[in-house]
C-alpha cells in the first residue's frame, strides 16, 4: 500500500485529474497520510521487503516486453538489414550481431512497419524481386529515400531468427480496407490466388500474426480523425480483415489515446462503447495507449550531460505512466468489467533532444543509466497492471529513441535499456506475488519521489525473483527481504550501476554500464543485500518445497 500512495499522491499532480472524484481523491490520501508521514521523517537505512510467495496474483503477460521497429533513420537499414551482399556478418541481409544479442532478450513481439511511417507504407512495394521494389520517400521521417528492401518477407525472416513474434500496423491513414484485407490473406491462407503469391516470393506455409494494429495515431499522423470517424474505420478494417491461419489467433488492436495529445483523449470511451455494443462481425482484443517521457513538445531534455534536477524530474514525468493506464482502464472497466480487452502500451520510452550532429528527424539520442532505471520502472508500473496490460513496446528497439543497441557499420553496443530488459527476462509469463515495503523519500529541489520501488514474481522455472530500482542518486540502500513461511536455499543476483547518473556505453568503452553479479546472505526466510545508487538489482531465490 505504501509504495502505491506515495506514486498516486505524485501523479495527481502530474495534470487535471478527470476520473478521480475530490472525495475519492481525499480518502486515498486519508488511507495513505500515516505511511507517508513515517516515510517523510524517517530515511531508514535498512529496507524491508516482505513477499508472499504462497499466494499468487495475475500472470505478467511476456508481451509487456516487446519492442517496435519503424522505419526510421538508422532503426531499420543499418541497424537490422545491411543487405546480403554487406561485409558486415549477416544472414539473408539480417545483421548476426543483433540477432544473437536480441535472442538474450526472448523478445516477445516486434511492432512494425511504424508509427506514423506505417500510414504511408503500402504493403506490396515491399514483396517480390528487391531489384524491382519501388522506391518512395519517406515524408514522415526527414524525407529519406525507402527502397523497400526491407519487407514483409525480410520483416517475418527476422523475427522468426530472435524467435519472435510480429506486430503488424496496419494503413489505415493513406491504406484501404482491401489493402489490409490482402495484406492479412496473403500472411495467413492457403490454397488462394495471395497465398500462391506469398510460396512463390519464399515461403509457402502461412505466417504467425500475433497482432494486428488497426492504424496508428489516428487522431495525428494517422488520420486526422475524431474518435467517431476513426471507429466508422475500424468497424470497417475489423470486419473484412481476415487472419486465416486458425492455428495462430491474432488480436485485433484498435487506436487508443496518447498522454501528450489532448485531442485523443476522448478515444477509449469512444471506442469502449462502440465496442461494447458492436454487432458479431467485428471485434477487438486490444487498445493501443502511447506514452512518451519527453518534457513537451519539442523535447528538450538532454541525453547525457545533465545533473541530479534533470535526473529526478525525468524519473517524475515517467512515473505517470502508472496514473495514465489507471485512468484508461478505469474507463475501460466500465464498458469491459470482466477485462476481455487488453491494454497494449505499444509505444512508451524516453524521447530527448536529438543528438548534436545528427539529423534531428532520425531520433538519435544517448542511452545512460537514468534509462535502465527508468526501464524498470515501467516494467514495474506495467507489472502492477497486469490484470488489465497484455502488452507494451519500448521505442525503439536499435539506433532510434531510447532503443536498446546501437549499431555503427561494423560496430554493435548494447544499451543499459539492453540490460534492464535481459535482467527482467525471468518476469516473462511469470506470476506476480504480493509485495510489501515502505518506499522511503528521494527529495530533490521540490521534487519528491519513492526512494526505492520492487516488485515479485513466480518464474516459469519455479525460483522466486525480486527486482529492486534504488532510485535514489546519494545513497545505498541496505535490503531485508523476507519470503513468508518459505525457506530460502540459495540466492543468485546481479546489478546494474554507475557511479554517474549519466554514465553511457560507447563503441570505444561500451561494458561502461553492464550488469555485475551482487553478493547477497541468506538466513532461513531472510535475504540480505545493500544496493548501489541509481541502480536495478534482480534477486534469484531457490526455495524449500
Amino acid at each position: 500500500m505504501s509504495l502505491y500512495c506515495h506514486i498516486m499522491k505524485q501523479h495527481f499532480n502530474l495534470k487535471p485529474l478527470k476520473l478521480v472524484s475530490i472525495l475519492s481523491l481525499s480518502l486515498l490520501f486519508s488511507m495513505c497520510s500515516e505511511k507517508g508521514q513515517a516515510q517523510n521523517q524517517t530515511n531508514e537505512s535498512v529496507v524491508k521487503i516482505s513477499v508472499d510467495a504462497k499466494r499468487g496474483g495475475p500472470e505478467i503477460n511476456r508481451h509487456i516486453f516487446g519492442h517496435f521497429a519503424e522505419h526510421l533513420g538508422f532503426g531499420i537499414y543499418g541497424g537490422v538489414w545491411v543487405g546480403p551482399d554487406s561485409d558486415i556478418p549477416n544472414t539473408r541481409g539480417i545483421r548476426n550481431d543483433v540477432v544473437e544479442a536480441l535472442k538474450l532478450l526472448k523478445v516477445p513481439n516486434i511492432r512494425w512497419p511504424g508509427g506514423c511511417y506505417a500510414d504511408q507504407y503500402h504493403w506490396r512495394d515491399g514483396i517480390g524481386n528487391p531489384e524491382e521494389r519501388h522506391s518512395r520517400i519517406n515524408v514522415s521521417w526527414g524525407g529519406a529515400i525507402e527502397p523497400n528492401t526491407f519487407g514483409t518477407h525480410e520483416f517475418f525472416d527476422f523475427v522468426e531468427m530472435i524467435g519472435s513474434e510480429a506486430f503488424i500496423s496496419a494503413n489505415v491513414g493513406s491504406g484501404t480496407v482491401q489493402e489490409s484485407a490482402d495484406w492479412l490473406e496473403y500472411l495467413t491462407a492457403t490454397g488462394s490466388t495471395l497465398a500462391e503469391e506469398r510460396a512463390e516470393n519464399g515461403h509457402p506455409e502461412p505466417y504467425n500474426v500475433e497482432f494486428w494494429g488497426i492504424g496508428n495515431e489516428v487522431w495525428g499522423c494517422g488520420g486526422p480523425f475524431t474518435p467517431q470517424e476513426y471507429i466508422t474505420q475500424l468497424k470497417k478494417f475489423a470486419t473484412f480483415t481476415t487472419n486465416y491461419n486458425t492455428d495462430v489467433p491474432t488480436q485485433f488492436v484498435a487506436v487508443g489515446p496518447d498522454s501528450f495529445d489532448e485531442y485523443s483523449f476522448g478515444y477509449t470511451d469512444a471506442i469502449m462503447e462502440a465496442w461494447a455494443n458492436k454487432t458479431w462481425t467485428w471485434d477487438i482484443q486490444g487498445l493501443s495507449l502511447h506514452n512518451y517521457t519527453r518534457g513537451g513538445w519539442p523535447p528538450e531534455i538532454k541525453a547525457t550531460k545533465f545533473g541530479e534536477l534533470q535526473y529526478a524530474s525525468v524519473i517524475k514525468e515517467t512515473l505517470g505512466m502508472d496514473q495514465f493506464i489507471a485512468e484508461n482502464a478505469a474507463i475501460m472497466d466500465k464498458f469491459d468489467p470482466d477485462k476481455l480487452v487488453s491494454i497494449l502500451v505499444d509505444e512508451w520510452g524516453t524521447w530527448y533532444k536529438a543528438t548534436e550532429g545528427t539529423n534531428p528527424d532520425f531520433l538519435q539520442q544517448q542511452n545512460s543509466i537514468r534509462d535502465a532505471v527508468l526501464a524498470a520502472l515501467n516494467f514495474n508500473i506495467f507489472t502492477r497492471h497486469a490484470e488489465r496490460v497484455h502488452g507494451a513496446n519500448i521505442a525503439q528497439m536499435i539506433n532510434v529513441l531510447q532503443s536498446v543497441i546501437f549499431t555503427e557499420d561494423e560496430k554493435m553496443v548494447l544499451t543499459p535499456t539492453y540490460h534492464a530488459f535481459r535482467m527482467y527476462v525471468p518476469f516473462q509469463d511469470a506470476t506476480r506475488l504480493p509485495i510489501d515495503f515502505i518506499a522511503g523519500t528521494y527529495q530533490v529541489d521540490s521534487i519528491s519521489l519513492p526512494r526505492l520501488d520492487a516488485i515479485a514474481a513466480k518464474g516459469k522455472d519455479g525460483n522466486i525473483y525480486v527486482a529492486i530500482t534504488n532510485i535514489d542518486v546519494k545513497n545505498t540502500a541496505s535490503i531485508d527481504l523476507s519470503l513468508d513461511g518459505l525457506t530460502i536455499e540459495s540466492v543468485h543476483g546481479e546489478t546494474l550501476y554507475a557511479s554517474s547518473i549519466d554514465a553511457v556505453n560507447t563503441f570505444d568503452n561500451p561494458d561502461n554500464v553492464a550488469p555485475e553479479e551482487i553478493k547477497a546472505t541468506v538466513s532461513g526466510s531472510n535475504v540480505s543485500v545493500t544496493v548501489q545508487p541509481q541502480s536495478l538489482t534482480v534477486l534469484s531465490l531457490i526455495t524449500k518445497d
